[in-house]
């Protein structure tokens, strides 16, 4: 029984794999969408990108902690929690144009009440975490 459990946790630490990498793929291309698109963040998937890549794929791990773009905010972010100056400023922007766009569209006061108090809350989170 010692090898047939050896064997099936053999299995399911492939299929383990295989998920993560699927999965970091998916959150790659969003992170890579919130380059250009000012709504969708880019630095929050491109983390959860390398934590994927680093249980499933060395060789796309490394290749992302090296990237030109993404590498510097990976390695902010392990060495001390750190956010860029202007990534702070940028999500900053994203976040107030967001609730513009809920006040101008007619959203219903209650609904905009807990908008403020969620992407406040995030503001807060992003401008305490040290500068990059």
């Amino acid at each position: 029984t010692a090898v047939l459990n050896s064997v099936i946790s053999s299995l399911l630490e492939a299929d383990m794999r295989v998920i993560w990498l699927i999965f970091g793929l998916i959150v790659l291309g969003l992170g890579c969408l919130g380059v250009v698109l000012p709504l969708l963040p880019t630095v929050p998937f491109i983390l959860l990108a390398a934590f994927c890549f680093a249980k499933s794929s060395n060789r796309l791990h490394n290749w992302l902690l090296t990237h030109r773009l993404f590498g510097k905010m990976i390695q902010d972010w392990r060495q001390s929690g750190a956010i860029s100056t202007s990534a702070k400023k940028m999500a900053t922007l994203s976040i107030a144009l967001v609730f513009a766009i809920s006040v101008i569209t007619g959203v219903k006061p209650l609904i905009l009440t807990i908008q403020a108090a969620v992407l406040s809350c995030v503001l807060l989170f992003i401008w305490t975490r040290p500068a990059a």
